[in-house]
């Protein structure tokens, strides 16, 4: 079986990049486009659950804890280590 090798486009291919070129063109009908394009898009969005939102806020929540956890040693580890460069050589000064 011989096959067919395509070297343009289709005819609906071409029609429909002109029509889109057209309204390209025009910033009204731009502005309309992205509008229902954003409406197609929001009736995708699924709200979640009561239990579902609940278990998103206690991973953020303990997300949260945890990076202040580690910010909290980093500020006290770097301010030991000026405080011993810099200071008298303790870390009494904190």
């Amino acid at each position: 079986m011989a096959r067919k090798v395509i070297d343009e486009p289709s005819e609906d291919l071409v029609a429909t990049a002109r029509r889109e070129r057209a309204e390209q063109r025009n910033p009204f009908a731009r502005i309309a486009l992205f509008i229902r394009q954003v409406f197609t898009e929001l009736r995708k969005v699924v709200a979640p659950t009561r239990r579902e939102l609940f278990g998103f806020t206690a991973v953020v929540l303990v997300f949260v804890v945890v990076m202040m956890v580690f910010v909290y040693g980093l500020d006290f580890g770097f301010g030991w280590l000026v405080s011993w460069v810099f200071g008298n050589g303790s870390a009494s000064g904190i």
